[in-house]
Parts: C-alpha cells; structure tokens; sequence
C-alpha cells in the first residue's frame, strides 16, 4: 500500500493498536496470570528453588532472570537501533521481537520446575520480545506525528492497550475461575498464556501493514554497521551536552522510571506475599480483580494526565505524579488487609497510566530535530533499561535482609530525587542557561 502522509489519521491509530496487541503481555504474563502460576508451583512461599546450581528463594529467581534480560536490551538495543535507522528497515527488527516474544508466550504452557532452565529461557524470551519491540515501536512516534500530536496519540496507545488487556484478562480471569480445584486452575492458566501469545502476534498485523518500513538508506548490514550502533548511542550522548533540557530530563526519567517500573513488575510478588488473604482462592481472585483496577483506572488516568499537561506542561504534571507515586510508598509499607491492597490498585492505576504515557512523549517532544529517531529511543531505553536493572536489585537486596515493604517504602527515595531533578529542567529551550 502507498505510505500514509506523517500525522494521518489512519498512520496515527495504526501505530497506537500496537499497545492493543502486545499489553496484553504486561497483564497477564508479567502483571497477573504468571506470578500467580509461578507461586502455586510451590508447596509453601518459603520453599526454595534450584536453578544454575544454586538455591535461592522463588521471587529472586524471577529477579534475577528478569535483570539479566533487560541487560541483554540494553546491549542489544544501540546495536539493532543503529542498523535500523542505517539501513531503514526498523518494522523488520519490531516484528521479530514481537514474534519472540508471542512464541514466548506460548512456551510458558510447558513451564516446568523439573526443566526450569528451558521454561527460563521462555520466559525469557516473552520478557525481551516485549521490550524489544518497544525500542522500535517507540522510535516511530516522532516519524509518525507532529509535535502537538504526540502526546494525545501516546496516551490513546496507553489507552488502548489497557481497554485490550483488560479484555483478554476478563476471559483468563473466568477460565480460571471457572475450576474448583487447583490443578484446574494452573491448566487454565497455561491456556491463558497461549491466548496472550496469540492475541499478541494476531492483533499486530494491522500495525505492521500500516506503518512504513522506515527510511531507506539502500546501505547493507557489514561488521562497521554493528559498532555504528555504539557510535550512534556516543553521538546522542555528546548531543545531549548541547540540549540542557533534554539531558536533564532524562536524569529525571532515569530515576522516576526506575521506581515505578520497579513497583509495576513485583506488585503482584508483593501482594501475594505482604497481603494477609483468607484463603488461596480468595488470593488468586483478589490478585486478578486487583491488577483489572489497575487496568481500568488506568485508562482514565492516562487521559487526566494528558489534559492536564495540555494545560499546565509536562514538567509540572510530572512532577504531581511523581509527588502521589511517594505518597504511595508510604501507604503501601503500611497495607495490611485484601481492601487496603485494593485502594492501593486503584490509586496505582491512576498514575501509571499517565507517568509511562508523559515520559514517552515528554522524551519525545524535547528531542531534536533529527533523522536517528531510533538511535535517540535507543538511549531512551537504555535509560529505562539500566533504571530497572539497578532498581530490581535494590529490590532484591533490600527484600532479602529486611522485606518487601521496606523495599517498597526505599523506593520513596528516587521519586523525592525525581521530584528535585524535574524541577532543575528548563520549561523552555529560550531559559536553559537558567
């Protein structure tokens, strides 16, 4: 089909359906569904698990590998964001992420602890297939939408990727009730996690017909293309010398983001560990239901927050969301009861939504005028990358000798740092040398 004209319509929607498609991967697989299989494949939550030839407790299992994959990204992103803006062909590189992580996906129907090493590797596979694609994905926000496009485009990907996801979580949700006993429930929840990589490979398509395979350079992938990807990350590096504002947000993000990634990916570990639940049933529900709230508040906290940077800019709401996420740390250092973790939910939902769909954009907006879109998201995800990474093993360290709560209640500490950077960052490119 002829290539759609930058800001379209049909362009615009075309790229935000690609969260329809793969958030339902963030739901149930790293949200949802698989924390809660995972947990009930041991007899008791002290139970340790044998892997690599050490025994460690469940959670910092799951830690571990999912440090280790984003390590990988952070390798791999400068490496294959490079080749794509140089050879122009980044749809390519988005859908074989995508691909690997819906086979991913669907390995985790054979998750087994008598074969741990090769059900890591699927979920390995689902974890850097999602945030894989995303470098790429990203990347096309500035190529497909104007300025004062981005924002209101970005959030509307947030937003449909929760309307989705919950949808497909609804249909795991009463598959899995719909058992009595647990082994029923597990076998429904390895179903569930072939209808994510189902729904997730399907649903792209539309995506991938309709965005245009990038800017062709007519150049060959060689051995100095490979390191162009590194040069590429040090160009963006020295170029950030020059943009105060940008260089300074990105501090910002790098700090905020660790936290709340952090939050997103062990909420569910915590629930199911801090949370004082009547019974198994009661805790599988009570999860689920919880991470829907999360979902469907979230909805209408990406669209609050996108009108109300509209109104008051970026920097400024920013800095409110990051203020209710601390407040949040505290509070949930204190939660006790199933109705406490479900107001938490809640009040998670509201700033989720809104804090990834500003970052992205926010990012987006401040950058420069330039061809190497993907080189520049690049940095942007080696930023949110190397965040999380240091922010699980804090996580981990932190979980080990004191607890979970204590963890969370740390976590305080780089939204208050995040709070004082976003104030440091010049409102306009006229006032950095303020």
């Amino acid at each position: 089909m002829d290539q759609l004209k930058k800001g379209s319509s049909k362009l615009l929607n075309a790229w935000a359906f690609y969260d329809w498609a793969n958030s339902v991967y963030t739901l149930t697989i790293a949200s949802s569904i698989f924390p809660l299989f995972y947990s009930s494949l041991f007899n008791s939550k002290e139970e340790l698990v044998s892997a690599f030839g050490l025994m460690m407790k469940q959670e910092v299992l799951i830690m571990i590998i999912t440090a280790f994959t984003f390590l990988v990204v952070v390798f791999l992103s400068p490496i294959l964001s490079g080749i794509a803006d140089y050879v122009g062909n980044k749809k390519n590189f988005m859908k074989f992420f995508c691909y690997t992580g819906s086979a991913g996906c669907v390995g985790l129907y054979f998750f087994n602890l008598d074969f741990i090493h090769l059900s890591l590797l699927f979920y390995f596979m689902g974890l850097i297939g999602y945030w894989g694609s995303l470098v790429f994905y990203n990347s096309y926000l500035p190529d497909i939408a104007f300025e004062d496009q981005q924002d209101s485009i970005s959030a509307k990907g947030f937003s449909l990727g929760y309307i989705g996801s919950v949808l497909l979580l609804v249909v795991n949700l009463a598959m899995v009730m719909s058992q009595d006993d647990k082994a029923g429930a597990i076998k429904m929840m390895k179903y569930s996690f072939i209808t994510v990589g189902a729904w997730w490979a399907l649903f792209s398509q539309y995506t991938f017909y309709i965005l245009p395979k990038g800017v062709s350079s007519g150049h060959k992938v060689t051995k100095d293309v490979i390191f162009k990807g590194f040069r590429e990350l040090k160009n963006v590096w020295n170029e950030l010398k020059q943009n105060l504002r940008l260089k300074r947000y990105l501090n910002a993000f790098f700090v905020f983001s660790m936290a709340v990634q952090t939050i997103m990916l062990m909420a569910t570990y915590f629930g199911e560990k801090e949370i004082a639940w009547a019974s198994d049933s009661e805790k599988r529900e009570g999860l689920i239901v919880s991470i829907l709230v999360i979902q469907l508040v979230a909805i209408l906290g990406a669209i609050l927050t996108s009108r109300a940077s509209a109104k008051f800019g970026n920097i400024k709401t920013l800095i409110v969301v990051n203020f209710i996420w601390m407040c949040l740390c505290v509070y949930a250092f204190f939660m006790i009861t199933p109705i406490q973790f479900y107001i938490a939910a809640g009040l998670v939902g509201l700033v989720m939504g809104g804090v990834q769909a500003l970052g992205r954009s926010t990012y987006s907006k401040f950058m420069p005028e330039t061809k190497d879109t993907a080189s520049y998201f690049s940095f942007y995800d080696v930023a949110e990358k190397i965040g999380i990474v240091i922010g699980m093993l804090i996580f981990a360290i932190v979980s080990e000798y004191k607890s979970m709560r204590y963890a969370i209640l740390f976590l305080f500490v780089f939204f208050l740092i995040g709070i004082i950077l976003l104030f440091r960052v010049p409102r306009t490119l006229e006032n950095e040398d303020n």
